[in-house]
């Protein structure tokens, strides 16, 4: 059972995850939090979190500052947080993932896709959500801009099956789509992904994606 926590300061948004969460046999929302403060609370108090869906905009501790600090507590390292976003908060999810959160839904994801990304976060999986995918990656370049460019010649230990699934990585694409993309099962989509990870050094998808801009890949469309 996947244990979750939904922190949002609006009573409706967290009633309405609960609800839909609630339609999956294996998840378990094991609790509500107003604000960042009261998430870190909760969290201490009673160690029963796998997954935290953490909004980003909150009064007293905002999510970003949260998501920092349950990342620096050790007793609280095998807890993943989700950033809840929206499509104007673009800079706020980049702080996130800069914070350690593992990726970020919008708050009026399908809810298949709520589902999905709370299993993925629990499995340790990246989770991205492919409508503002582009935008957090543009963000994320324009923050490195200031360090020297990467060549196409980063991705050279890439074979050129493992360059596709890269870009579609970049599109934000999940190892279902890229699957379907490229003519593949979920599997070796799943697989090259891996692989591309440990060839490039990336520690998860969003890197990926920034890579993918950055040597040129990207825009493919």
């Amino acid at each position: 059972m996947i244990r979750v926590l939904v922190v949002d300061d609006q009573p409706l948004v967290r009633a309405g995850i609960r609800a839909v969460l609630e339609r999956a046999e294996d998840v378990e929302v094991v609790g509500e939090a107003g604000d960042g403060r009261a998430a870190l609370d909760r969290l201490r108090v009673a160690r029963d979190v796998d997954v935290v869906l953490m909004d980003l905009r909150m009064p007293v501790l905002d999510g970003i500052e949260a998501t920092r600090r349950i990342g620096a507590d050790p007793a609280l390292e095998a807890v993943s947080v989700v950033a809840l976003t929206t499509f104007d908060d673009e800079d706020l999810v980049l702080g996130a993932l800069q914070a350690g959160a593992s990726g970020f839904l919008l708050k009026d994801a399908e809810p298949d896709e709520l589902r999905r990304g709370v299993r993925a976060a629990a499995a340790g999986e990246a989770v991205l959500s492919p409508a503002v995918t582009r935008g957090v990656v543009r963000a994320a370049v324009t923050a490195v801009n200031a360090r020297a460019p990467v060549g196409s010649a980063a991705l050279q230990p890439l074979t050129a099956r493992e360059r596709e699934v890269l870009a579609a990585v970049g599109d934000g694409l999940s190892n279902e789509e890229i699957a379907q993309e490229l003519g593949m099962s979920p599997a070796t989509a799943r697989t090259h992904v891996g692989r591309v990870l440990g060839k490039l050094g990336a520690r998860d998808r969003a890197q990926l994606a920034a890579l993918a801009w950055r040597t040129g890949l990207l825009p493919r469309r």
